[in-house]
């Protein structure tokens, strides 16, 4: 399968108020929208992190496995698995698709050094790309001081390569207002063969800065999801520069 992910750049309110004690609004199906402006919230960085682990699941032939071999494993609790570089190599990317009021639109990813900016157009930046599944995961932060230049911003997650397909991972995109709860929208959907997500929409619309969960899986990457969401960039095939493991 041919990766296009390379970008030449052109120019072209209900919900689920989630467990109180996390103070955490999850996005879901049935609540799928929330206004930050309705919140107090549409100033400020609006912070946008996924993080995610693998699936237990996945790992149940490799435990049955050493159970036959070790049998007195049964006896200890279950381990906690987190995402971890030595178990599978997952690498999830964060990206965001936007389109400025003036017209103006393109991506911010790892792949291509899309980095964006965060003080200047397009007001959204991304922190870095973590390959290796840290604690931290990746995060886009939004200037949303600047929310009138903005039009609409698409959050989208990919993964990269020939990694494993979504349904191997749980993930989570989170958004940290600069006021009230933080946002939730779970990856959990059983799509084996997606390769990109198209996460949550951000729109200013006349004036009002409203998040509506996507959480739509697609089977190709960035080029089919502008396609999707009508975004009219010229893709391109890209590359990630190699590093150290």
């Amino acid at each position: 399968m041919r990766f296009l992910d390379g970008l030449w750049r052109g120019k072209e309110t209900a919900f689920d108020s989630g467990n109180a004690a996390t103070n955490a609004i999850e996005l879901t199906k049935r609540h799928a929208q929330v206004s930050l402006t309705k919140q107090g919230a549409a100033n400020g960085h609006l912070r946008i992190n996924l993080s995610w682990r693998m699936r237990t699941s996945d790992l149940g032939g490799a435990q049955r496995e050493s159970l036959l071999r070790h049998p007195l494993k049964a006896l200890k609790p279950p381990e906690v698995v987190a995402h971890s570089q030595s178990m599978v190599n997952v690498d999830l990317d964060l990206g965001c698709l936007y389109e400025l009021q003036d017209g103006t639109k393109g991506v911010v990813q790892p792949l291509g050094g899309f980095l964006g900016d965060v003080n200047a157009a397009p007001y959204v930046k991304l922190s870095g790309d973590d390959r290796f599944g840290s604690a931290s995961g990746e995060t886009i932060y939004v200037n949303l001081d600047h929310r009138e230049h903005i039009k609409r911003l698409l959050v989208f997650a990919y993964i990269y390569d020939q990694t494993p397909a979504f349904d191997r991972t749980h993930a989570i995109v989170t958004l940290f207002p600069s006021n009230g709860p933080r946002i939730e929208i779970g990856l959990d959907e059983r799509h084996p063969q997606a390769r990109s997500c198209a996460v949550v929409m951000i729109e200013n619309v006349k004036g009002e800065i409203v998040v509506h969960r996507e959480v739509k899986f697609v089977y190709g990457f960035q080029a089919e999801l502008d396609r999707l969401y009508g975004w009219g960039l010229q893709w391109g095939r890209g590359f990630k520069s190699k590093v150290d493991r």
